[in-house]
């Protein structure tokens, strides 16, 4: 069965995979620039037109997998020579246009940038055309199409422009580093920065040392990946790395469903705070409207605290499918509790770093948090567990919740709540389009797969909120 949805993210894999290699056997600095060659040995480019550009590609992605540019304070960069292959015209006419007589995209277009040759066929000037694509929608052939970078396309913040050489650009004060535009571009050109070896470090460390654990925090989104092999053998590889303890982000879940259902009982309106993205785009966009967002901290910072307050020594490492997790943890108010974070995507690459063969292993179990913890992980899954701590807490308060599938949704509600237009009192926003099941950072991406696995892994957890908060008690 096939680890990966597309071949970008296995090229992404074999180099992390390889500089992992290196840094458990302490040889990285000696041999990391033999990467590229190892990955691609002799003279034949099997991507780019030359072997040559392909190693530099390569060599730039080594850099990503041991940390990329410090200087740069975005999680998400641009390999600028591998950008280099995207159409970038904007609303062209294709051959398509028959010339018709309707004309029907000159009378949508209100900037007169449509205009038509001696054969009636349509043109659009540049210099009038906004990309407003009304024009494109009421063309009856199809003939106006959109031929915009993909990474532009995926990044609904706008974020994403073109530079000098014409590569892509990110605007870091736009950028909510929710990787959709890693997952999307079709040449891996933008990816994000590797904590792989900060993880390898603590793990080291601790067995050199054994003055301090290391505990993994995984995602609940966990349950919908590494589909070749069972979640309790996935545990088991995990604790076979040299983490100490796997605790589940779903016990923080609880937590904050419970604290964030209190919440909004008292101040009437409120807006998640479990996603990094979406809390990055109120920031970034509607700054009027933070105050709104909920004081409680991710779920991954929440147990992350738990785990800290009760081993003082502790190494907290996030595993989950977030790219903006990466951002989060080195938040001043959250770096105190995470010391890194990394993607499904790097755990595989740890695996097979150690050559590990999960599937032959044994089951392990995870901390058994609830069924509403579990499903966070995918859109909606947060506003039914806030429903529930209400019910559970005794608030007589009732919950009129819209889930925000994907930033688009974010911005439509999050717009009509400043204009005060919003028949709604609580805000669940998802940044990526199905939740945290369709995270840049996952293995594959299959959402309706993804729901059902989720909702199957939450029914086998405790049927309480509160039956989950006793249990953390006893277990951290």
């Amino acid at each position: 069965m096939r680890k990966f949805d597309t071949k970008v993210q296995h090229l992404k894999y074999k180099v992390l995979r390889e500089v992992a290699r290196l840094a458990w056997t302490g040889n990285l600095e000696k041999s990391a620039l033999d990467i590229p060659e190892m990955i691609v040995p002799g003279r034949v480019p099997t991507m780019r037109c030359c072997v040559y550009k392909e190693r530099a590609i390569l060599a730039e992605r080594v850099k990503l997998a041991m940390g990329g540019d410090k200087s740069n304070p975005n999680v998400i960069e641009v390999i600028d020579i591998a950008c280099d292959e995207c159409p970038m015209g904007g609303y062209e006419v294709s051959g398509a246009c028959r010339g018709c007589l309707a004309h029907r995209c000159e009378d949508v277009c209100r900037f007169g940038a449509i205009s038509f040759d001696e054969n009636h066929v349509a043109h659009i000037d540049k210099t009038k055309c906004v990309e407003c694509g009304a024009c494109s929608k009421v063309c009856p052939y199809s003939a106006i199409t959109n031929n915009k970078r993909p990474c532009e396309n995926a990044c609904k913040v706008k974020a994403i422009s073109m530079g000098e050489m014409k590569e892509a650009k990110i605007d870091n004060s736009k950028c909510i580093a929710c990787g959709s535009c890693v997952y999307q571009c079709p040449w891996g050109a933008i990816t994000e920065k590797s904590f792989i070896l900060d993880v390898i470090r603590f793990i080291k460390g601790s067995n050199e040392n054994k003055n301090y654990h290391v505990y993994a925090v995984i995602a609940p989104s966990i349950a919908t990946q590494f589909t070749y092999a069972k979640l309790g053998q996935v545990i088991s590889g995990i604790k076979a790395l040299g983490f100490y303890k796997i605790v589940e982000a779903a016990l923080g879940a609880d937590m904050v469903a419970s604290k964030e259902s209190a919440e909004l009982a008292e101040k009437g309106f409120l807006m998640s705070s479990c996603c990094p993205g979406f809390v990055s785009y109120i920031e970034n966009q509607f700054p009027t409207l933070a105050n709104n967002v909920s004081s409680s901290l991710s779920p991954m910072s929440t147990v992350a605290k738990k785990i800290k307050e009760g081993d003082e020594s502790a190494k907290v490492v996030f595993i989950g499918p977030c790219t903006a997790k990466k951002m989060e943890f080195q938040k001043e108010e959250v770096r105190k509790y995470v010391d890194s974070v990394i993607t499904f995507e790097e755990l595989q690459a740890l695996f097979d770093s150690c050559d590990l063969d999960i599937e032959s292993m044994e089951e392990s179990s995870t901390d058994g948090a609830s069924y509403y913890g579990r499903i966070f992980a995918r859109c909606g899954g947060l506003a039914e567990a806030v429903k529930q701590g209400l019910t559970e807490n005794g608030c007589d308060y009732e919950l009129k919740a819209v889930s925000c599938d994907g930033i688009e949704q974010c911005r439509t509600s999050l717009a009509k709540a400043k204009a005060g237009k919003l028949d709604a009192n609580f805000i669940e926003g998802m940044a990526c389009v199905g939740g945290c099941i369709g995270g840049s950072g996952c293995l594959t991406h299959g959402i309706d797969r993804s729901r059902y696995e989720i909702d199957k892994y939450g029914k086998a957890g405790k049927e309480s909120i509160a039956a989950s908060l006793s249990a953390i008690k006893d277990e951290l």
